[in-house]
């Protein structure tokens, strides 16, 4: 075998151990929808979005959805064929270019929204992912996002109040998981949802109390008379009787002797 044949064998298989099998660009788009409601984007802080290869872990992409929440008239009022995108020009998502050399099981998921931790949840889908096949169509990877945003405004966490009995005012935002306000009669309607607050006293029960619409939109409002001194904790809770959605915060406050 002459030099020059070893030289050329040689060559080759360095060159096959430095460029194994070539990877292909492959675009994946992921859209997170607030169930009920509208996309999670840029005006809730987005949703952290996590694209791994499902059987190894191995992380391929990662980022947040940017954007608006959608067209209105399109998500929740016009009739759609089966399948057809909910999303349109704008509508928050998060796009990643994939170097895959095989097809992987991606597992996607999206916590959020960022804006609000204390209602963040998280939620993830997996699919097979093909070099070259990209997933952009449509509304790509859509994942759903459950839950209510509820944020306790009062009392502050942890204030100490007055001594025993003590009038507590409770007041919360409540919103979809895309930010959409929830009013009397409007397209997300302050009267088919319960919000209420659990009380608890040293960790013991000590009642719950409805919170009604408070005059602005997703405000809400509702009073109870502590009559013991204590430390207690409020968890006030959303939730739709029609499809089981439930969101909630919680507040700790002291009320002296």
């Amino acid at each position: 075998m002459t030099r020059i044949l070893v030289a050329a064998i040689a060559t080759a298989l360095l060159s096959l151990i430095a460029n194994p099998a070539s990877a292909v660009p492959t675009e994946v788009t992921v859209r997170v929808i607030s169930k009920g409601a509208k996309f999670v984007g840029t005006s809730m802080g987005g949703a952290l979005v996590t694209i791994r290869d499902a059987d190894t872990g191995e992380m391929l992409a990662e980022g947040t959805t940017r954007g608006s929440t959608g067209d209105t008239q399109r998500i929740m009022r016009d009739a759609r064929a089966p399948g057809a995108a909910l999303s349109t020009r704008g509508a928050a998502a998060f796009t990643a270019t994939l170097e895959i050399d095989s097809p992987r099981l991606l597992e996607v998921t999206a916590f959020g929204p960022l804006a609000q931790r204390q209602s963040a949840n998280r939620v993830s889908l997996t699919q097979w992912v093909v070099p070259g096949k990209h997933v952009t169509g449509g509304d790509g990877f859509l994942l759903e996002l459950p839950g209510f945003v509820v944020d306790v405004l009062a009392p502050p966490t942890h204030v100490r109040l007055g001594g025993a009995p003590q009038r507590v005012e409770l007041r919360a935002n409540v919103t979809m998981m895309c930010g959409c306000p929830i009013a009397p009669g409007g397209l997300w309607d302050a009267d088919a949802y319960e919000v209420k607050a659990l009380i608890t006293r040293n960790g013991e029960p000590a009642g719950e109390i409805a919170l009604a619409f408070a005059g602005s939109p997703s405000q809400f409002a509702g009073r109870f008379t502590a009559d013991r001194p204590g430390t207690y904790e409020a968890v006030v809770y959303a939730f739709d009787p029609a499809n089981g959605n439930t969101g909630l915060d919680r507040v700790t406050f002291i009320v002296g002797k």
